[in-house]
């Protein structure tokens, strides 16, 4: 007895079918492994209704599911790709092949979600790259890979090289395809030469139909390998009740075919083989244009990799050398550089001195020295003698490093109004082919003149059908699905190029949007360098002196750095005791005991809160220095401001956001500081809860709020704006509550950051706008029976690169 596949719906003997029993309903049979396969993935997804639109048509049987995904739970394999975030939960990123368009990215999103265990799964559009993090306890990542490949795709782990590989070999197989479409419309478009000329000069049925050949067979490859890519992405798309772009181009171009067949083999009507060559030819060159636009938004991504070392020279317990590579560094390993060679992982000297080219941290071009004990940093560079430093970080969490991982993540994000314009372009199909379906019933039975595009005894069947078929193909969802995603690239892109990493997209859009900006001043409107000015401590002992310096080492607060360096400058013989119950109180100074005595060194609120009084007043930075209530040494420090402060903060004014700044520091710096650059709202003498505080107010008046600071001190006020911008220079970025990195320490960093944002935001919503426009003028025009299909193809084209040029425009301003 024959009995029907309940996935592919083919018969074959029940004995031979695999059978499982179904509660509350009749057993199930399928004719492999394959097909039960996909029918409980579609039932689990909740893809079920699949099977209704299904009806009584038949499947090729979906085969063997893959079983090499079990590689992918291997310990080396985990070792390798994946990684654990703090959250405890694993992260991956994999290169996901077969996606060309938004719709591509948002079926894979959707199918992912839907699996339990998977707490994020985003993809990039630009570059094919999905950021995956799941739950182990809940899911595998072999189970991830299949899902995938289940519904169409391929997956494998990003790795440099053989990403580089792979994406390099299907741009050449994207090109080979565009190449064999060109080629066949030119000879198309000169054999219509002879047939276009013919309805003016005459022509004969046979030269008609040898002409008609003549296209049919160019035709083939352009339709069936061309123009295969939207075939697949219109049946993945289907198969998963989604309706995209490539569905248009896809039916538009079958629809046309079939119609011209007939008109081929019955005579009745014209064909228009040329306007299925030009569908597909036009839309596959647009999209490879528009590959190579995004594959420059990314270079910047490729050049600071560059930076990344590849391998380095470890000394050995027993002294000898050893060559090993990146990640088989560990803390504490001793690594010798020769002149020329990049820093692996940050570390500290512990021999020899030299110049370091740093720009490709900082930006910087100017050689910094180094010397023993100072701090170097990966991707740097040695200019000058052999040094031998010790490794503080591994390569994962080195600074070059730290800094890719940040800039990948921050491509792999979206904007919100990235998601919002997705969320409507799921929707655009359906609504193009409503509008397609009334436009053919409105001309075949409503209306009886002709459209100037066809001759006037075209049939009315011919008339319907080119004038719905030119709105399908006119309409275009991918211009809309491009108008974030790419400026949002180029937007990143070119923040990077001047030394600004955003760890998420989204943050242009925030910066965009945003009306107040709160700076710190020390580090951040200021070179963080205080210099003691005048010091008043000749009549300290040398007990003393060491005491003072025993505190002051006890804090890396740029005032008690001044004040060591000054100290070690003028008393050679000092040297640090030991000192009891230190205590570090925030933006007040310090607290301690030693030989039972009390020590404090810190501001005037310090010796307040102490009820101390210190008659001294000084308009520069202080720190009073007191042993058991009694004054011992006073200094006054004075930092400089950074160049072009005040006209950066003009710029910045201009755009309409207010500046504000808060410092810890006396009234009287904080008045010459703002009056220097132009600041008139300050608040002096606050502490960090304070600051914090003062931003959380600033939020609750409906402001949209960025904090600029050194990322450490201010580390609560930064956490509490909209968006944190971390000033600093190398491996002193802190990454952790930031929301955005400085490299360079540059002032006018802040200015590029806020002014490339709005640019950015800018040019989106521009994009935004010429998709709509574009899509309101042009399909009326085809519903009025204006536009032929090869020129809506045309058309189509060139909407998604008028948007990827004006995107591509605010690189150059």
């Amino acid at each position: 007895m024959k009995t029907k596949c309940d996935h592919c719906h083919l018969e074959f003997d029940e004995e031979v079918m695999i059978k499982e029993e179904a509660p509350q309903k009749e057993p199930l049979h399928f004719c492999c492994n394959g097909c039960q396969g996909v029918y409980h993935l579609l039932q689990d997804d909740g893809l079920d209704s699949f099977y209704d639109k299904l009806g009584n048509n038949t499947l090729t049987p979906a085969g063997e599911i893959d079983k090499d995904t079990e590689k992918f739970d291997l310990e080396t394999f985990e070792k390798r790709y994946v990684k654990t975030t703090e959250d405890g939960y694993k992260q991956i990123y994999l290169i996901i092949e077969g996606i060309h368009c938004a719709a591509c990215v948002w079926l894979n999103e959707k199918v992912l979600y839907k699996k339990d265990g998977i707490v994020e799964a985003s993809i990039n559009f630009s570059n094919n790259k999905a950021k995956i993090q799941w739950d182990e306890d809940e899911i595998k990542l072999s189970e991830i890979i299949q899902t995938i490949r289940d519904i169409g795709y391929n997956a494998y782990p990003y790795d440099k090289t053989g990403s580089e590989e792979k994406i390099t070999k299907a741009k050449r197989e994207f090109f080979i395809k565009v190449m064999v479409a060109v080629f066949a419309t030119m000879n198309i478009m000169m054999v219509g030469v002879a047939k276009y000329s013919g309805f003016f000069t005459g022509i004969s049925d046979t030269q008609k139909n040898l002409i008609h050949s003549a296209e049919l067979i160019f035709t083939l490859p352009v339709l069936f390998y061309s123009g295969m890519v939207f075939f697949k992405g219109a049946y993945y798309g289907l198969k998963n009740n989604i309706l995209n772009m490539d569905f248009l181009v896809a039916s538009g171009a079958s629809f046309t075919f079939i119609y011209s067949l007939y008109a081929y083999f019955s005579g009745v009507g014209e064909t228009y083989f040329d306007s299925v060559t030009m569908i597909i030819t036009f839309v596959l060159v647009g999209k490879y244009l528009e590959v190579i636009g995004k594959k420059g938004a990314v270079d910047t991504l490729d050049t600071i990799k560059s930076s990344l070392p590849t391998e380095a020279l470890i000394i050995t317990e027993d002294n000898t050398k050893k060559v090993v590579t990146p990640d088989e560094i560990k803390v504490g390993d001793i690594i010798e550089v020769k002149a020329g060679e990049k820093i692996v992982v940050d570390g500290t000297i512990i021999s020899g001195s030299s110049n370091f080219d740093e720009s490709s941290l900082s930006g910087e071009s100017i050689p910094v020295y180094k010397k023993y004990d100072d701090k170097i940093f990966s991707g740097t560079i040695n200019l000058d003698g052999v040094i031998r430093y010790k490794a503080i970080n591994d390569f994962e969490h080195s600074s070059l490093n730290s800094i890719v991982t940040l800039l990948e993540d921050s491509l792999s994000s979206k904007p919100q109004i990235e998601e919002k314009a997705n969320e409507i372009s799921k929707y655009f199909s359906i609504a193009i082919l409503t509008i397609s379906a009334f436009a053919f019933v409105l001309w075949y039975f409503f209306i009886d003149s002709t459209p100037w595009i066809l001759s006037e005894d075209s049939t009315n069947f011919e008339r319907a059908f080119i004038v719905a078929i030119s709105v399908i193909v006119i309409a275009c969802p991918c211009a809309l699905a491009l108008a974030t995603p790419i400026a949002s690239l180029i937007g990143i892109s070119s923040l990077a190029n001047k030394g600004l990493i955003f760890k998420e997209a989204k943050s242009l859009e925030t910066i965009a949007r945003a009306d107040t900006l709160v700076l710190d001043k020390t580090g951040t409107i200021t070179k963080g360098k205080l210099e003691v000015i005048d010091a008043k401590c000749k009549d300290l002992d040398l007990d003393e002196i060491n005491i003072l310096y025993s505190l002051v080492s006890a804090s890396n607060h740029p005032v008690s750095v001044s004040v060591k360096k000054y100290l070690q400058k003028i008393y050679e013989d000092v040297k640090e005791l030991e000192l009891q119950d230190i205590e570090q109180i925030q933006a007040k100074g310090l607290k301690a005991h030693i030989n039972g005595k009390e020590i404090l060194g810190g501001n005037t609120s310090l010796f307040e809160d102490m009820g101390i009084d210190i008659k001294y007043e000084i308009n520069n930075t202080q720190f009073i220095f007191t042993i058991d209530g009694e004054l011992k040494a006073l200094f006054e420090l004075k930092d400089e401001i950074k160049e072009d402060v005040k006209e950066v903060i003009k710029k910045i004014k201009s755009l309409g956001v207010d500046v504000v700044m808060l410092t810890g520091d006396n009234k009287h710096v904080a008045i010459d500081v703002c009056n220097k650059v132009g600041i008139k709202n300050y608040k002096a003498k606050v502490n960090p809860i304070e600051k914090a505080e003062y931003i959380a107010e600033l939020k609750k008046q409906g402001k949209i709020v960025i904090m600029a600071g050194d990322g450490i001190n201010d580390a609560l006020a930064l956490s509490k704006s909209d968006i944190s911008i971390a000033m600093g220079s190398g491996a002193d970025v802190a990454i952790d509550v930031s929301d955005v990195v400085v490299l360079n320490n540059s002032f006018k960093a802040l200015q590029d950051t806020i002014l490339i944002s709005h640019n950015t935001y800018k040019t989106i919503k521009q994009n935004l706008a010429l998709s709509v426009l574009y899509n309101v003028i042009t399909i009326p025009l085809a519903l009025a029976g204006y536009i032929i299909p090869l020129v809506a193809a045309l058309s189509m084209s060139l909407s998604s690169l008028v948007v990827v040029g004006n995107s591509v425009r605010t690189k150059m301003k």
